[in-house]
C-alpha cells in the first residue's frame, strides 16, 4: 500500500519519503526494544547515573547556601586572647622597676598587643593580671597571690631536681661547639616577646644558651631571677654573661602557656629626673664645684659598647674606700644606656649621681659613707649549680663567650 501510494510521485520525492519513514521506524523500534532486550537476555538494570532522571536518595536534603563575601573591617570585634600567666605583662621585665612611680605618659594608652587582641587592659606601663580596669599609671606592690601561684607552677613544671651527670650532659650539649642555638639578651633586657622565643627553643632542646650583654649585666642577679620567674625554667650554669636555662622535667611543649606577642614597642613613661639641680645637702656652688672635680678625676674604667658589666658595682664600692668621687668613661655608648647604668649604680652601690655630661658617669659616695656589709645580692663571675662538692669538670675549661 505504501509503495503504490507513492508510485505516481517523482523519483526524488519518493526517495526522500522512503528514507524518512525508514529512519523514523527504525529509531522507534530500537528505543522500544533495547531496554527489554537488555533486561531479558542479560538481566541488566541501568544505574541511576545512566537513567534520564536519576532518583535522588536524599529528597529532603537542601544544599546550604554559601554566605556572601564580607570584607574584613576594623569594626569587627575579634576573639580576645586569654593568657593564664600569673604576672603583669611588661615590655621589659629586667629594665622596669615596680618601686619607681612614673609621673606621666608620652602617648595615649594604646595597647602594644593591638586593639582588642588581649583581655587585659593596658595602663601605659603594663597589662596587669588581676585588675583589668586599672586606668592610672600608679604602680603598687605586686599581689602576693600571684607570686605564690608562679612558685607552684614552677615547682610543678620542674619536677625532681637534676642530678650532677644530667646537668653535665645538658651543659655540654649547650656548648658553642655542639650547637649554634643561642638567645641574645641585649640592652632591653628580658622583653615580653623573648619569652615566646625561649619556649620555641624548648620545643627542640631541653636547655638553651642565653648570652647577656649590655646594660642588664650590671645586675645579673635580677636577670637570673626574672628569667626563672617568668619562664618557669631553671638556670643550671652561669659563666659571666652566659647562662644555660633548663625547661624542667615535666615540661610539655604542646601545653606551653599562651603568650600574646607585642606588635610594637610602647613608649617609656616619664620618670623623675635622675640628676637634680642641686644635690641634697649641698648648695648650688658646692654642686657645681663637685661636678667640675668629678669630670677632672681619673676614670675608674672605660665601658665598652655591648660589653659585660657584671664587675662594675664591686669596682665602684672598692673605689669609694679611697675617693669620694668616681668617674666612669662611657664614650661610644648611647645616652639612654649610660643613664640606665647610672640608675642601677645608684640603687646597688648605693651612691649619689652627680652628672652625665661629656658621656661620663660621675657618682658621689655621700656623707658618712659606710661600705655595705651584706653583698649577697651580687653574683660571682662564675657559678656552678651542683648539689655536691663535685665540680663540672667537663666544662671547666670551656669558653662560652661566643
Amino acid at each position: 500500500m505504501f509503495l503504490t501510494r507513492y508510485s505516481r510521485q517523482k523519483p526524488l520525492e519518493l526517495s526522500r519519503h522512503l528514507t524518512r519513514h525508514l529512519y523514523s521506524s527504525s529509531s522507534s523500534s530500537t528505543t522500544k526494544s533495547t531496554p527489554s532486550k537488555l533486561h531479558d537476555y542479560y538481566s541488566f538494570k541501568p544505574p541511576p547515573s545512566l537513567s534520564p532522571k536519576p532518583e535522588n536518595p536524599n529528597k529532603n536534603f537542601k544544599k546550604k547556601s554559601k554566605p556572601r563575601y564580607r570584607p574584613p573591617s576594623s569594626l569587627d570585634s575579634p576573639k580576645k586572647i586569654h593568657s593564664n600567666l600569673p604576672f603583669d605583662f611588661r615590655y621589659s621585665y629586667t629594665e622596669s622597676s615596680q618601686t619607681v612611680r612614673p609621673i606621666g605618659l608620652r602617648e595615649p594608652k594604646y595597647s602594644p598587643f593591638g586593639p582588642g587582641r588581649v583581655d587585659r587592659e593596658w595602663t601605659g606601663v603594663c597589662a596587669p593580671a588581676v585588675d583589668t580596669k586599672v586606668k592610672s599609671v600608679e604602680e603598687g606592690p605586686e599581689d602576693p597571690k600571684l607570686e605564690e601561684k608562679r612558685r607552684i607552677m614552677r615547682e610543678r613544671i620542674q619536677g625532681l631536681p637534676l642530678t650532677n651527670p644530667e646537668r653535665k650532659a645538658l651543659v655540654e650539649n649547650c656548648h658553642r661547639n655542639r650547637t649554634k642555638r643561642q638567645i641574645q639578651l641585649g640592652r632591653d633586657g628580658l622583653t615580653h616577646n623573648m619569652l615566646n622565643v625561649i619556649h620555641n627553643h624548648w620545643k627542640h632542646s631541653e636547655a638553651i644558651r642565653i648570652k647577656c650583654l649590655g646594660v642588664p649585666t650590671v645586675d645579673m642577679k635580677n636577670v637570673c631571677y626574672q628569667l626563672e620567674d617568668k619562664s618557669f625554667g631553671k638556670i643550671i650554669y652561669r659563666h659571666g654573661g652566659t647562662l644555660v636555662l633548663y625547661r624542667g622535667r615535666n615540661y610539655k611543649p604542646k601545653k606551653r602557656p599562651v603568650i600574646p606577642l607585642m606588635l610594637w614597642r610602647p613608649h617609656e613613661p616619664v620618670y623623675p629626673r635622675l640628676i637634680k639641680t642641686t644635690i641634697d645637702g649641698l648648695s648650688i656652688e658646692e654642686t657645681k664645684e663637685m661636678r667640675k672635680r668629678g669630670l677632672a678625676a681619673p676614670a675608674l674604667t672605660k665601658l665598652a659598647k655591648n660589653g659585660y658589666y657584671g664587675s662594675l658595682v664591686p669596682m665602684v664600692r672598692d673605689a669609694f674606700l679611697v675617693s669620694e668621687l668616681v668617674r666612669i668613661d662611657c664614650q661610644g655608648l648611647e645616652r639612654s644606656d649610660y643613664k640606665k647604668i647610672g640608675c642601677k649604680l645608684r640603687d646597688l652601690v648605693p651612691c649619689v649621681l652627680v652628672t652625665f655630661d661629656k658621656e661620663q658617669i660621675v657618682v658621689w659616695r655621700g656623707h658618712d659613707y659606710k661600705p655595705p656589709e651584706n653583698v649577697g645580692h651580687l653574683l660571682t663571675h662564675r657559678e656552678l649549680f651542683d648539689n655536691s662538692d663535685e665540680l663540672v669538670s667537663g666544662v671547666e675549661g670551656h669558653d662560652y663567650s661566643g
